[in-house]
């Protein structure tokens, strides 16, 4: 302790800095001894609250004493309001996310429906990780399948482009349009098929079926409806009627909950210990329209309201915002909030405290699933807590320079040489990240040698890397702590070979032979055994394990593609991309030789699905 907590003065090394402290709004940074920001503030007066924090030390609560004991250093920025000093408090907390503030914990693994509102024709998209400024957000879809069924109806609404900008540019010079365009499942912007008037309604409305804004949508539909039915687009009316049907279905599954209501969340905290999560229930238009928890950092100090610091983070960002936010009990800094919100959305916002009816009882079912998502946390902290044990035990029994944190695990799948693949799975803090789950196809065509594909895939995977940079969008940016390959010494030279080539020896590298279990490291001499209950060896077995299974599954997929192909064979339109459509809407080959037509032309025109069906029933006869 460098000064004595009950005292009155200010430490001396802080003296000068306390001197020029100005009296006016902005944010004041304290930092520890090695100018690590420990806590973020804003203030009115920075010369006032400053110097509130070193004023009668002993009356402050545990941890605000131990965090003022820690200040080593001031820094100070200047706003020209209080909200300006509101807004960049949030901002820099995002950044550095101090220790001694409540932080919103950044959970990557949600995707979010996207659109890319700066561009002349957005686009829809789904994306994980860091959010930007030019997209605008939808979600997070904790369960992938909402996700994709929302996907899969918005498709068939509205047909905006998904395709990549070098996909669209590359159209565009060519005059030609995609297979989409083909389906009416895109407007073909790429080949002005759309002016950029209709295209940026068309946005409007895709954003508004988002926000859970159905009945907007429905009735510029039935408008449409009525011109076609006047101008004899009989065609163009039915397909528009078979767009209401899809929204009216979509609506049938949210219950009406509030009637004539605008937007609205309600928010809820739950708290124990150095744990928190916030609930929060989306409705819009009176719908339930989804249902989310997030898990805050809670080192805080004593006072600073949870509640107000999860509302800063969670809407200052890109994203929607609601009308309303219902909460249960007041919120700090509820007036500069506001004002800032208010700004934001361009139209007033309202923290709002229930005290009876509906709202409150929402309210309160927000509070009931925060507290069960808080035990879920609890029991995943612990967890952890045992996972951090074991990737201990692992850095010491291989002898790396740090714990495996994140590990990368590496297997090959091949038929007598044929179809062959590799599979790169993904595991953090010991648990599985799904989202970082990798798949390539084996260029190397000799036969069958699974140590020349062990050594081109990691050569590939890190290359790749290298490429990336610390590009945070890509997802081969990050470097693992340790890389697993499936076999024994000769693949782990192989894989050693591929990362010396690339300038990467100081990646852990280890190899995990099936037979006995044995353990093979880069500079360490002979296998490496443990024994077969010990939880170190489980989980690298988990990882081998995992990275076969997906490497298998990835082969059936590819398998199943070229039995396609034969099935298909003599009808040329049915090309790769069409392939990949009928795939991906009847899952296997039989499920495609077993449609009927009305399932087909619901993903190929219908002169094409007739030919396909009666492709298939001779097919079927056949077999």
């Amino acid at each position: 302790m460098w000064y004595n907590p009950n005292a009155m003065s200010i430490p001396v090394n802080l003296k000068k800095e306390f001197e020029n402290l100005p009296d006016g709004p902005g944010v004041y940074i304290f930092k520890d001894d090695k100018s690590n920001p420990i806590y973020i503030g804003k203030a009115l007066s920075l010369k006032k609250r400053v110097r509130s924090y070193f004023q009668g030390v002993s009356r402050h609560p545990p941890k605000t004493a131990k965090m003022v004991e820690r200040v080593d250093s001031i820094d100070y920025l200047l706003t020209d309001s209080e909200i300006e000093a509101l807004i960049l408090e949030s901002t820099l907390i995002k950044r550095h996310k101090p220790k001694y503030n409540v932080s919103l914990r950044d959970d990557k693994s949600y995707p979010f429906i996207a659109i890319s509102l700066k561009e002349d024709y957005p686009k829809v998209m789904v994306l994980r990780g860091e959010k930007r400024n030019d997209y605008r957000y939808f979600g997070p879809y904790v369960r992938a399948q909402a996700m994709r069924e929302a996907l899969d109806t918005l498709r068939k609404i509205f047909p905006l482009r998904t395709c990549s900008n070098a996909k669209f540019n590359k159209a565009k010079k060519d005059g030609s349009s995609c297979l989409y365009a083909h389906l009416k499942i895109c407007s073909a912007p790429c080949i002005g098929a759309i002016t950029k008037d209709d295209y940026s309604l068309l946005v409007a409305d895709v954003i508004a079926f988002l926000e859970g804004r159905y009945a907007k949508v429905v009735s510029a539909l039935k408008r449409d409806i009525e011109t076609a039915s006047k101008g004899h687009e009989y065609e163009r009316a039915a397909m528009l009627r078979d767009k209401i049907w899809a929204i009216e279905e979509m609506a049938k599954s949210q219950k009406m909950i509030l009637s004539n209501e605008d937007d609205h969340d309600y928010v809820a905290i739950a708290a124990k210990g150095k744990i928190a999560v916030a609930s929060v229930l989306h409705l819009r238009a009176g719908k339930m329209v989804g249902a989310a928890t997030h898990e805050l950092r809670l080192r805080s100090i004593e006072g600073e309201s949870i509640a107000s610091a999860f509302i800063k983070q969670f809407y200052f960002g890109p994203g929607f915002l609601p009308k309303k936010i219902f909460v249960l009990s007041e919120v700090e800094d509820k007036e500069l909030i506001e004002a800032h919100l208010r700004k934001k959305r361009g139209n007033k916002v309202e923290i709002v405290v229930p005290r009876q009816g509906i709202r409150k009882r929402l309210v309160e079912l927000a509070a009931k699933n925060a507290a069960h998502a808080l035990d879920f946390h609890a029991e995943r902290l612990k967890g952890r807590r045992e996972e951090n044990t074991i990737l201990e035990d692992l850095k010491a029994a291989l002898k790396l320079k740090k714990v495996p944190s994140r590990i990368e695990a590496y297997d090959v799948s091949t038929l007598m040489g044929k179809d062959s693949v590799a599979s790169m799975v993904v595991f953090e803090e010991g648990l599985p990240l799904k989202a970082d789950y990798r798949r390539f196809k084996i260029d190397y065509d000799m036969g069958m040698n699974d140590v020349a594909m062990i050594e081109e895939v990691i050569r590939r995977r890190f290359a790749r890397y290298l490429q990336a940079g610390a590009d945070p969008f890509s997802s081969f940016a990050k470097k693992p702590d340790l890389i697993l390959v499936d076999g024994g010494p000769a693949q782990l030279a192989a894989a050693k070979k591929a990362l010396s080539e690339l300038g990467l020896e100081e990646i852990g590298l280890i190899s995990l032979a099936k037979r006995e279990e044995e353990i093979y490291s880069r500079g360490i001499s002979g296998p490496i055994k443990k024994e077969k209950d010990d939880p170190a060896l489980k989980l690298l077995i988990r990882l081998r394990d995992e990275a076969h299974r997906f490497a298998l599954n990835y082969q059936v997929t590819l398998r199943s593609a070229s039995m396609l192909s034969s099935a298909l064979e003599g009808l040329p339109k049915i090309g790769p991309k069409r392939r990949r459509m009928l795939i991906d809407r009847f899952k296997t080959v039989d499920g495609i030789i077993r449609a009927d037509l009305a399932d087909l032309e619901r993903v190929l025109s219908k002169p094409l699905a007739k030919d396909l069906f009666e492709h298939l029933r001779k097919v079927r006869s056949d077999g």
